[in-house]
């Protein structure tokens, strides 16, 4: 099969654009956050009838071989409307490392139940310190062949304990291996509080846990799939930023006070001003990002370090100040305002801080000094 090129993803865009309208309005996703998993299994499956969940799976393994460009693109649809569930820790994460391996039977075996729907996968990438870039791990390996178990614990694992299928990274810096999870003997799931509903975390305690190493992929390849994550993460909360910002404009255009529309007033019109430059430039780098990875350009880990900060400022911006545009309303648990403010604090933690992000873009421009 040839590669998805720029009709196929843009259609990609509508048909998913057109299936959440109509399966995953406001109600839906309220009634999804308040079940026990966050989780809706007949939009689940219906994702996978569309391939969706197959996106970054390779054509080779029932997939469709896409990359950054389509995943990005789907998760600004799917952060427009805060899709719940593990779209994010399974289609993303999960798929993404496991495609990284050379492995043809591990990946022959594992990654046509994740493109099918049939399996949920997530990954336990981080410790308590949830810096997620391979120096807090807390989780250590006993045993070699066929006899490894784990001890330790992960944190702020998504969707840790709907998944069916639990990878680990154990180990820091470049000595950091993939291991999947054979048995729940050994392991333990902890549900967190988590401030986005839609979102569910978990702590995962390993006590001998029974796993197999994932071979040949090591620290490069978990950061390069780490990096595609992140990607993915910013479409999203450029998807999100988008929509709360449109939503917000369309209020002001129609919300009469003092008889004529809020949005005629100069204030009001330059804090939408300022709005629209953050939504632009969080859409902007979100694809950005994406376009420089797909294309292998020395310049994407820099772009996508950019992102990674940049455009959550830019949905925190967005949504902390919808609420002040909307006035009283938004800070009703009726009105949609704080689902978006939710989601955007928590996806500005998540994968690692701004601050994080930031650190991370000044060693990258000091080594390339």
């Amino acid at each position: 099969m040839a590669p998805i090129d720029v009709s196929e993803r843009n259609e990609m865009r509508e048909t998913f654009a057109r299936f959440l309208a109509d399966r995953c309005t406001e109600a839906h996703v309220r009634a999804i956050m308040a079940t026990d998993d966050a989780h809706d299994p007949e939009i689940w499956s219906a994702m996978a009838e569309m391939g969706i969940l197959a996106t970054l799976v390779p054509q080779d393994h029932d997939g469709l071989g896409g990359g950054a460009l389509e995943i990005e693109t789907l998760m600004e649809e799917a952060g427009s409307v805060l899709l719940p569930g593990p779209f994010f820790s399974s289609a993303v994460l999960a798929t993404q490392l496991l495609a990284s391996s050379q492995d043809g039977p591990t990946k022959q075996r594992l990654l046509p139940r994740l493109a099918d729907g049939s399996m949920i996968g997530t990954v336990a990438l981080t410790g308590d310190k949830g810096l997620w870039n391979g120096q807090d791990c807390d989780v250590a390996v006993s045993g070699d062949g066929e006899e490894v178990t784990l001890s330790g614990s992960a944190n702020y694992v998504s969707d840790g304990a709907l998944a069916d299928l639990v990878l680990v990274v154990a180990g820091q810096g470049s000595d950091r291996r993939l291991y999947e999870v054979t048995g729940r003997s050994g392991l333990t799931v902890t549900p967190l509080t988590s401030f986005d509903p839609t979102q569910r975390l978990a702590r995962l305690q390993f006590c001998g846990a029974p796993v197999r190493l994932v071979p040949s992929v090591g620290a490069a390849e978990i950061d390069r799939a780490l990096d595609m994550a992140r990607i993915a993460l910013a479409g999203r909360q450029a998807g999100a930023a988008r929509r709360n910002f449109d939503t917000t404009v369309e209020y002001l255009r129609t919300r009469v006070q003092f008889g004529r529309t809020i949005g005629g007033f100069q204030a009001v019109k330059h804090m939408a001003a300022d709005l629209l430059i953050e939504s632009e430039s969080a859409i902007t780098g979100a694809r950005s990002a994406a376009e420089a990875y797909a294309a292998g350009e020395d310049i994407a880990e820099e772009l996508v370090a950019l992102a990674s900060f940049a455009v959550s400022e830019a949905q925190q911006k967005i949504a902390f100040d919808a609420i002040q545009l909307h006035g009283g309303i938004a800070f009703t648990w009726e009105h949609p305002a704080h689902l978006y403010l939710r989601r955007a604090r928590h996806d500005a933690m998540f994968l690692g801080s701004n601050d994080l992000a930031r650190d991370r873009l000044i060693t990258i421009l000091e080594n390339a000094a």
